[in-house]
């Protein structure tokens, strides 16, 4: 059953996920959900993006999105000439939007550790939440700049690959 605000409830009113397909690039995402992807331009990116984010937002799914501070009101931008309501969105909680500070640079260097707690947090807050699914779009550009601790991103993403099996959010 669905509830008026678009999440998936269960008869006891508890999240349960979507059984609809999880659409990205053209593919369907199966049980392997962390996805790596790579761009030319930001047209290529938002081409690719806009149709998984809406689909998620439309059906209820949160979206929790990491992003370059620069670059955060085209972020929005993008995504309401998607069709998104994006005020609407964050003020339902359905929607979240963090520069690279928040994140992966909390106290000026990136710390592997609190980003995969940071990350559990956002996957389990999803479900406390009442979201079937979080859908968590990371810009990881800052990654390609001389930043303290990028030495540790191969390491990091090798124990996100861990992580992320325990969860059915897709994360790209």
């Amino acid at each position: 059953m669905e509830s008026t605000d678009g999440r998936v409830k269960s008869s006891e009113g508890v999240s349960s996920e979507s059984s609809q397909p999880i659409r990205f690039a053209g593919s369907v995402l199966h049980a392997q959900r962390h996805v790596c992807a790579f761009f030319h331009s930001h047209d290529e990116e938002y081409g690719t993006l806009l149709p998984f984010i809406k689909e998620g937002l439309e059906r209820g799914e949160k979206a929790f999105h990491i992003v370059d501070p620069e670059r955060r009101a085209e972020h929005r931008l993008r995504l309401a000439s998607a069709g998104i309501d994006v005020d609407t969105a964050q003020k339902n909680g359905q929607f979240e939007l963090l520069n690279w500070a928040d994140a992966y640079l909390r106290e000026g260097h990136f710390d592997q550790d609190r980003m995969l707690a940071l990350i559990q947090q956002v996957l389990d807050g999803g479900k406390q939440q009442g979201f079937a699914l979080t859908r968590l779009v990371a810009h990881m550009e800052w990654a390609l700049e001389d930043r303290p601790g990028v030495d540790d991103l191969v390491e990091y993403e090798t124990r996100l690959n861990y992580l992320l099996p325990r969860y059915r959010d897709p994360v790209i």
